[in-house]
């Protein structure tokens, strides 16, 4: 089952240049990671995201060995361009989010996918695993950088008020014009 195709869906497809370690070469002491999106590359994940454009994103990476994978810390810097909810003028946004992610490789013995699993709202967040020796972080850094994103977008000074019909109204509200189609069937 597909999800609906207005929905914004990550595009497994972009992988932004740099992104990616190879645990078998990781230092010791980590490895730190600053990477500039290029233009081609912050326009494709601008059009996954669904939004106008994304003028800037910079991320700053610490990877650091844990438990036979990876912990991901840093912090992720985003300028960009959407509609405003309400008049579709363009609003400008920045976004800074923190980054905090573990990498696990694929345990070896595989869960039964009928298996029931356990969640902990509160609790930590789950790893993500990953298979052979090297780590893509694009999909972390553009999952990122979506939920950053203000999903209801308002242009300064921008009201509903305007674009909204009164519903103070009972006379034009949808539930008086149908009970008027039936006082006229009667």
């Amino acid at each position: 089952m597909s999800p609906p195709s207005d929905l914004p869906v990550e595009d497994p497809a972009i992988l932004i240049s740099d992104a990616s370690l190879r645990i078998d070469s990781m230092p010791p002491d980590g490895r730190a990671l600053e990477l500039s999106v290029s233009a081609d590359e912050r326009a494709a994940i601008a059009e996954s995201l669904s939004i106008t454009a994304l003028d800037a994103l910079a991320v700053t990476l610490k990877a650091t060995r844990f438990r036979g994978g990876l912990r991901i810390t840093g912090k992720l810097f985003a300028r960009l361009e959407q509609p405003c909810v309400v008049t579709l003028e363009p609003v400008h946004q920045t976004v800074e989010e923190p980054v905090d992610r573990i990498f696990l490789p694929v345990p070896q013995k595989r869960r039964d996918p009928e298996a029931e699993v356990f969640v902990d709202v509160e609790g930590e967040d789950a790893p993500d695993y990953f298979e052979g020796h090297e780590v893509d972080l694009s999909a972390l850094i553009i999952e990122t950088l979506s939920l950053g994103i203000d999903p209801y977008p308002r242009a300064q000074g921008a009201d509903t008020a305007v674009v909204l019909p009164r519903t103070d109204d009972v006379e034009t509200s949808p539930f008086a014009r149908l009970k008027a189609l039936k006082d006229q069937d009667s």
